[in-house]
């Protein structure tokens, strides 16, 4: 066993183990963290006494709530080069995930958010549990959804991904299998054994059997609320601005296109036309690292908006969940504003 504070790194049996240990900060991602992982994945797909390697958060609460928006914060107010520099490592981590040459398990046990989902939804074998609660809240804070989330959202069934984006809703299990963000559902008491099951298994075990292994130890995941409301979803959100979502929205009956447009109505209007602009571009874009380029860019751009420093504010900082974007309003954002924000990274982060 391998340990630096907020990562520890066990062998047990065929499988490599990653934990990710600042449980209180509910394993929030640093880039110290980012660079104890990276390494260990090469090193763990190059041995031939692995087979396989699990992801998991240490603590009662959750897998991962995201990136370490405090140090974002900080660097950016700051001028230091933190921020890229972990944006650039973290981005770099989860294209490898996607890549990754042997089973990647994660357990998305408990709160998963924006950097967790970077760790876990690009990984070839993804387990949510009765208590997984994933998000892209990104658009309640002025940033966007990131770590490849461009690419992701707008690959999932109708315009699920819209929804989410946009919304930054916390969704539950059968959600998450639904939007294509895991494959399986666990009992989350059943994890340690699952994990026991999985390393048990011989170097050579494919990546099949891996998933069979998985499939025996399956649970009903329930019924998807994003299925259940798939009509009036693809309905509002096929829009290609977000004051026609709001308006369609507004012609749907029920409380579940009413609370789109009241959670809509409290993000910050720069995010909520940046990301639509970002995921549409993403499904026309060939593959993720063109998203991941694209995002990159943007990020560097969030570091000089009002809105990423208010809602950080807001959220972490004072806690007081009242942000006042700049500008205030949807009809304010002009499409020049959202323009500024297209600058490619310099260098990019994979070659065209």
């Amino acid at each position: 066993m391998d340990s630096m504070d907020d990562v520890i790194i066990e062998r047990r049996g065929s499988a490599a183990i990653i934990r990710l240990n600042r449980p209180k900060a509910l394993n929030s991602l640093t880039l110290p963290m980012v660079r104890v992982i990276a390494p260990a994945l090469e090193n763990f797909a190059a041995d031939p006494a692995i087979a396989s390697v699990i992801a998991m958060g240490e603590g009662e609460r959750g897998f991962c709530a995201g990136g370490d928006i405090r140090l974002l914060h900080r660097s950016g107010k700051e001028g230091t080069d933190e921020a890229e520099t972990f944006w650039r490592e973290e981005f770099l981590l989860n294209h490898a995930i996607s890549r990754y040459p042997k089973p990647y398990i994660v357990l998305m046990d408990g709160i998963t958010m924006g950097g967790g989902v970077g760790l876990s939804a690009h990984g070839s074998h993804r387990v949510v549990t009765e208590r997984t609660r994933l998000a892209m809240p990104e658009t309640g804070i002025g940033y966007f959804p990131d770590v490849g989330a461009t690419w992701l959202l707008p690959r999932t069934p109708g315009e699920a991904g819209t929804w989410m984006g946009l919304t930054g809703l916390t969704i539950k299990a059968a959600d998450v299998i639904h939007a294509g963000f895991a494959d399986h559902c666990v009992v989350s008491s059943t994890l340690p054994a699952l994990v026991d099951a999985i390393s048990a298994l011989p170097a050579a075990a494919s990546a099949a059997e891996i998933h069979a292994r998985i499939k025996t130890m399956a649970a009903d995941a329930g019924e998807s609320r994003l299925a259940a409301n798939r009509e009036i979803i693809d309905r509002a959100f096929s829009a290609d601005t977000v004051e026609d979502i709001l308006q369609a929205l507004a012609d749907e009956p029920g409380e579940f296109a009413a609370e789109a447009v009241g959670v809509i109505a409290s993000r910050s209007p720069t995010s909520l036309k940046l990301t639509l602009r970002l995921l549409r571009a993403g499904r026309a874009s060939a593959n993720l690292a063109e998203c991941l380029n694209r995002e990159l860019g943007v990020c560097k751009g969030i570091l000089y908006n009002h809105d990423f420093y208010e809602g950080v504010r807001a959220a972490v900082i004072d806690k007081d969940r009242n942000p006042k974007w700049s500008p205030a309003s949807l009809s304010e954002v002009t499409a020049a504003d959202i323009d500024r924000f297209f600058v490619p990274a310099q260098p990019p982060l994979f070659a065209s």
